[in-house]
């Protein structure tokens, strides 16, 4: 692995299109490797064997403990982070990142304290702003940063954060993205100044996404604790830094940015407004039960009700913009 490059990827929504156009620009004697994460959460993967079909360079799954090939292309595991450690590859079930396992940031803030300047990061098409923090740590590491052009994504949400947190090398359209990595790991780059906080604060995070403990003391170091709560776990919450994107983690590990926070919390609110929901439906079945029981009880229960069915009136008024269908029950989760 001298004066070999290391090239990170990070993908979610439309990635796997993303990727069956990258790699099959890349040449099989690419003097790289090449690790790529995507959002597939816990499910089954076959991606490997769909992205070789194409691709010119061996792609197989990551594991752990595995000593890094040059012209290779790795890919993280199921419920996994892919890290780099130790010139080895490390896979962690350690505490979720914006809410997935395997994240990006894991794997970006781990290549620019392990590589350095010898690290291309790539931030591809997907939703939220996963891989904005991650790239940014490689920037601040010596790293060449480069990022899909929002207009030819499928969801620009993650380009825009990444272009929004650090200096971008370049903004290339998808269909120019494997060229642009191939130049970027056979040029030859003047050093810069690195930011040896941003460094020290990706040592720590990197440790805390391996080892998966979360000490308060070392929070301490790279941040200050807020009003908030881990809505994973309900742990007090440090604010990392200031630094775009805005960014929380928990003692207990968890991290998420600010964007990835209030997406999860308005996925929480209307959990919570179907389980009033479903509570004051059954209120009003037990009361109208009663008056099957007990036609004299009517009069009594007529102001109880009419509560009841304000009540509801209230909440459908609330789930509207979500739904019309209020009194089916929620829509299956979204997947990001």
């Amino acid at each position: 692995m001298v004066n070999e490059k290391i090239v990170v990827m990070g993908a979610s929504t439309g990635g796997l299109k993303a990727l069956r156009t990258i790699l099959p620009a890349l040449p099989a004697d690419l003097p790289a490797s090449i690790f790529i994460t995507v959002h597939i959460g816990a499910w089954p993967s076959i991606l490997p064997e769909i992205l070789q079909k194409t691709c010119a360079l061996p792609v197989k799954h990551a594991v752990d403990g595995e000593v890094i090939e040059a012209s290779s292309v790795y890919v993280a595991p199921s419920d996994q982070h892919m890290l780099l450690a130790d010139r080895k590859i490390r896979l962690s079930r350690g505490p979720k990142e914006n809410f997935v396992r395997p994240a990006i940031d894991p794997l970006f803030r781990s290549a620019a304290v392990e590589y350095g300047s010898a690290v291309i990061g790539v931030v591809l098409t997907g939703e939220l702003d996963d891989g904005a923090a991650g790239l940014r740590a490689i920037y601040a590491c010596g790293g060449v940063t480069l990022v899909q052009s929002p207009d030819t994504c499928d969801a620009a949400s993650m380009p825009n954060a990444a272009i929004r947190a650090t200096q971008v090398d370049r903004i290339v359209s998808l269909n120019e993205m494997g060229d642009a990595i191939t130049s970027a790991v056979l040029q030859l780059r003047s050093p810069r100044s690195l930011s040896m906080s941003e460094r020290r604060n990706a040592e720590i995070e990197a440790a805390i996404s391996l080892t998966g403990r979360s000490l308060p003391a070392e929070l301490d170091k790279i941040g200050t604790p807020s009003k908030l709560t881990c809505p994973d776990c309900g742990g007090v919450v440090w604010q990392i830094g200031d630094a775009k994107p805005l960014r929380y983690r928990c003692h207990t590990g968890h991290a998420f940015s600010a964007m990835s926070l209030d997406h999860a919390q308005a996925e929480g609110v209307e959990d919570a407004l179907w389980a009033a929901m479903r509570r004051l439906n059954e209120r009003l079945l037990l009361a109208q039960e009663e008056v099957n029981s007990a036609p004299s009880a009517m009069p009594a229960m007529q102001a109880k009700i009419a509560d009841i069915e304000g009540a509801r009136q209230a909440l459908q008024r609330l789930l509207t913009p979500k739904t019309t269908a209020f009194d089916e029950g929620p829509s299956t989760a979204s997947g990001r």
